[in-house]
């Protein structure tokens, strides 16, 4: 018996090397490198042992095969990456007897383990069935070259034979390790030969699978072009009696009345998809553009009934109240009909709160004209091509927005509602407010250009309506092209006709309830809208009344058929339906506040009251502006301040040390962002209040910008703020006297109970807002 020999150990992790074979080997782990250093400064001679865990990157003596081959290191480079690429060539099979670790390389004490001498009667034909059933295999293998097969057909030793084979197989490295411990060739030959029959089998079923999808590939193929054939044929011999699609397209053309330069785009776009594979991509975008083409209403109108007396009716009916914005719809109606269709369409925007009936009042134009409606959002909106359309060269591209609704009124002058056009956005993808200025400008949209139909779109005819809370976020050029109708909020009396005529019998109607089962009281009515809702439109009122009736209608299918009579909703029963009254009033001061002042502020939602509070304290002379408070509002405190300290001996405060006192002015719920000049006399008030230690007298509400000089300037908003005093109960309002007529435009019956006082300097309004004597 041979003694051991002691080598360096090289750890492989998926492959297994057998003797007679060359392989390509590439290392990156530094002791393994250490090892094919060490060798190739003795005899270059390596143990080239497999992994039993190929994840492990460390691997330990109990990790790695017991049997491995010794391999001579042909040639070793070096690789700019980092790893070693080494060529070794395989010489014997050997058995590990024991394996040492040593600081810089595994090391190991092996001995040869030679084939089995003894011959058997059965190795040449197990020799001839190996060669033949590898000889199928490398030809169903795509990987396996053909020189391979060559190679092994000129070895005659069942040993090589065994070796070679093993080697080529695509197995684990488990069965390949296996196939390498065995020294009986007779064993060896039988396992390849299993093997071999097995790996036969699955790569024959993938053959079969591949073969199979080819063959239904090659068919649709084959289909397709005998199909185009056959037309060919057929129109050749005049045989093909039912119309094509190209016909059938050419006839909806040519009744669709389109102007000449869109039915020559058809035509010409006709003619290309009549040229073209029926089954190509570009033959799907033409004859979708040929549809959107043929789908447009070119010339097809809905008559217009100008009969202003009907038009007044439908307006009545649909809304209460709302006398300019109905005056301006029947102006528009009387002159489209002395202009005799000459008139262009006319784009109005409609603002105000939301729930006062912008949108629904577009409804009512259509009805009122007998026209088409159709209503698209923009709110959130930041694509330029939800207007303009996708370019045709995009996959699945569609005409713009505008053109969609075109198609889908089916007229040529429909009514188009636009709502929320002041929620537009812009990104990278563009600016659609900019794509709109072409379609509401009447000298432009005559000839409007979708980047999908790539031909003029005649937009004249349409009557376009927008709707928006505010203007200052429509883009100036925007809003130039459109004539802006302000629909003011409701107050209390407009609110309780709007739910009797119109929300309580709809809301009825969509419960499933009738007028004699429930009845609201007036003063139930009254309660609800003056405690339980206080905004400038009608939408939390009709959610109240909705509750109301849902409860009732829960109540009457408990009680079942039984049940007679109706039920009274009243001032009681409210508070059983919907809980406690909200109390918006507590917020308010009721009696004298000494640096507590009320003003009156408008917001996106309708007109709204604002408490300003304002104290002093011992300090240096700072002055702290809280309350989520804009630039424009921290400007005006300034300002407020600015003319107190100025003019602080005829303010009866010519002896305050304004660098010992702190003053701090805090307008409540922090949480809103609150902005704009017209709260200006109204932190005047709170502050010279709180440092003269003079009370403000209750129930007097304000607004107005103030200046340097204590002069009280003009501000927006009065309608809504008046009414938002109105909704609280405040009796007594300070305008700026420039303001006058902004309430003389407000109904009288809107007015009653309010008193105004104008004013034209901040001393007017101390000298009547404040308790003790007029100041000088």
């Amino acid at each position: 018996m041979e003694s051991p020999r002691r080598c360096y150990v090289l750890p492989i992790r998926d492959i297994v090397v057998f003797p007679g074979i060359i392989a390509p080997l590439f290392v990156g782990r530094p002791r393994s490198l250490k090892a094919i250093e060490m060798a190739m400064l003795q005899d270059r001679n390596i143990l080239v042992v497999a992994q039993k865990d190929m994840q492990i990157d460390d691997p330990r003596v109990e990790d790695l095969y017991a049997v491995g081959t010794l391999c001579t290191i042909l040639q070793m480079v070096r690789i700019p990456d980092g790893t070693t690429k080494v060529l070794i060539e395989g010489v014997e099979r050997v058995r590990v007897e024991s394996f040492s670790r040593g600081k810089e390389a595994l090391e190991a004490d092996v001995v040869p383990l030679p084939w089995d001498e003894s011959v058997s009667p059965n190795l040449e034909a197990l020799k001839r069935s190996v060669l033949e059933q590898f000889d199928k295999y490398v030809t169903l293998h795509p990987r396996i070259p053909a020189e391979v097969l060559v190679t092994v057909m000129n070895v005659d030793d069942p040993r090589q034979i065994s070796d070679l084979v093993s080697s080529h197989l695509s197995i684990k490295v488990e069965r390949k390790q296996r196939l390498l411990e065995m020294v009986d060739p007779e064993k060896s030959l039988k396992f390849i030969l299993k093997l071999l029959l097995e790996e036969i089998d699955i790569l024959q079923l993938e053959h079969d699978i591949q073969d199979k999808v080819r063959q239904e590939v090659e068919r649709g193929h084959k289909e397709y072009y005998l199909r185009e054939q056959l037309k060919i044929i057929q129109d050749e011999l005049g045989q093909n009696e039912t119309p094509s699609e190209i016909e059938e397209l050419r006839g909806k053309i040519e009744e669709a009345d389109m102007p000449e330069l869109p039915r020559n785009k058809a035509l010409h776009e006709l003619d290309r998809l009549s040229k073209m594979p029926v089954m190509s991509a570009e033959a799907t975008v033409v004859r979708t553009y040929i549809d959107w083409l043929v789908a447009l209403p070119w010339n097809r109108f809905s008559p217009d009934n100008l009969d202003i007396v009907r038009a007044e009716k439908v307006l009545e009916e649909d809304h209460y109240g709302l006398e300019k914005v109905k005056e301006r719809i029947l102006e528009f109606l009387a002159v489209r009909k002395l202009a005799s269709g000459r008139m262009k369409g006319q784009v109005l925007c409609f603002v105000g709160p939301p729930g006062v009936g912008k949108t629904s009042l577009g409804k009512s134009i259509a009805r009122a004209l007998e026209r088409k409606f159709v209503s698209m959002s923009l709110g959130g909106m930041r694509d330029e091509a939800e207007i303009r359309g996708h370019r045709r060269t995009y996959v699945g591209a569609m005409p713009g927005r505008i053109i969609q609704k075109i198609r889908q009124a089916g007229v040529r002058n429909p009514v188009l509602l636009m709502d929320e056009i002041d929620k537009m956005g812009q990104d990278f993808r563009g600016d659609p407010s900019a794509a709109l200025l072409e379609v509401l400008d009447p000298e432009q949209n005559g000839a409007f250009t979708d980047h999908f139909m790539e031909v003029p779109v005649d937009l004249s005819d349409v009557i376009f309506i927008t709707t928006a809370n505010v203007t200052h976020s429509i883009p100036r050029p925007l809003l130039d092209r459109m004539e802006v109708i302000k629909i003011p909020g409701y107050v209390w009396q407009e609110k309780i006709r709007i739910a009797k005529r119109h929300l309580f019998p709809r809301i009825l109607t969509e419960h499933g309830l009738s007028p004699k089962q429930v009845k609201v009281t007036p003063k139930g009515l009254e309660q609800l809208i003056s405690e339980y809702t206080r905004e400038a439109g009608v939408r939390g009122l009709e959610r109240e009344l909705s509750t109301i009736c849902r409860k009732i209608a829960r109540k009457l299918v408990e009680k079942g058929e039984d049940f007679e009579g109706a039920v009274t909703v009243g001032p009681r029963e409210l508070k059983e339906y919907l809980g406690p009254p909200r109390l918006y009033d507590l917020r308010l001061p009721k009696k004298k506040e000494t640096g507590t002042a009320v003003g009156l502020a408008w917001t996106e939602t309708g007109g709204d009251v604002l408490v300003i509070e304002a104290v002093t304290m011992k300090g240096k002379g700072d002055v702290t502006l809280t309350g989520n408070l804009g630039s424009v509002m921290q400007e005006s405190a300034q300002t407020a301040l600015g003319f107190l300290r100025a003019n602080a001996d005829g303010f009866g405060i010519g002896d305050v040390d304004w660098k010992t006192i702190d003053v701090h002015l805090h307008v409540p719920e922090g949480a809103i962002p609150k902005d704009g000049p017209s709260a200006g006399i109204t932190m005047a008030l709170a502050m010279l209040s709180a440092v003269r230690k003079s009370p403000v007298l209750p129930e007097i509400a304000m607004t107005g910008e103030i200046s340097l000089q204590g002069k009280v300037l003009p501000v927006g908003g009065i309608r809504d703020k008046i009414l938002a005093a109105k909704r609280q109960g405040i009796k007594n309002i300070i305008l700026p006297a420039a303001n006058r007529p902004d309430v003389e435009e407000i109904p009288e019956w809107s007015r009653d109970g309010l008193s105004f006082r104008y004013v034209e300097r901040a001393a007017e309004v101390f000298d009547f807002a404040l308790e003790r004597a007029k100041l000088k």
